[in-house]
């Protein structure tokens, strides 16, 4: 009984002095996690503030095209795709198209530009190509067009028969 109760203190001894020989480690360690912790956490709270801010806009845009003030509209629509956001840019866009905001095909083309190397998932980038197809052909530029909903179609999208829909 005698022997354990020793053997537990010098196990304790044998911590606690391993402890104070790696205390400059152990703190140094805690406080880069803390550092870490601290910034993954600043950074999701960013990320859901700006989040936010764009829904804001896009709302404020959405009621600026309801009381038929475009230009407005438009203004924050090309802000919102310019800020890259994965969900309101693919909106932005495709209001401005819906709505004829903009008359001129080539800013709509690079507004489509700027939303494809956002890093969206393969099936919001098929979408992405599915509209600027359709867009292609609307604006009589339909072999670009076509082509665009061939790569739908042999990607075996979930846009698939929307594709094949579209491109007869």
């Amino acid at each position: 009984m005698e022997n354990e109760i020793a053997k537990k203190s010098d196990l304790i001894e044998k911590i606690v002095s391993k402890v104070k020989e790696k205390k400059k480690l152990i703190i140094s360690t805690l406080f880069i996690f803390f550092i870490i912790l601290s910034g993954v956490i600043f950074f999701y709270y960013y990320q859901d503030n700006q989040n936010e801010k764009i829904s804001e806009k896009y709302i404020k845009a959405g009621i600026y095209l309801g009381s038929k003030d475009k230009e407005k509209s438009k203004i924050i629509y090309r802000e919102i795709i310019l800020s890259k956001n994965k969900f309101y840019s693919i909106l932005a866009l495709n209001n401005m198209i819906e709505n004829d905001l903009v008359k001129e095909s080539k800013e709509i083309l690079n507004y489509f530009e700027i939303i494809e190397n956002i890093n969206i998932t393969k099936e919001q980038k098929n979408l992405v190509k599915l509209k600027k197809a359709l867009y292609f052909k609307k604006i009589s530029r339909d072999i670009e067009g076509n082509e665009l909903l061939k790569e739908i179609i042999a990607d075996n999208s979930i846009w698939k028969e929307t594709a094949i829909e579209a491109s007869k």
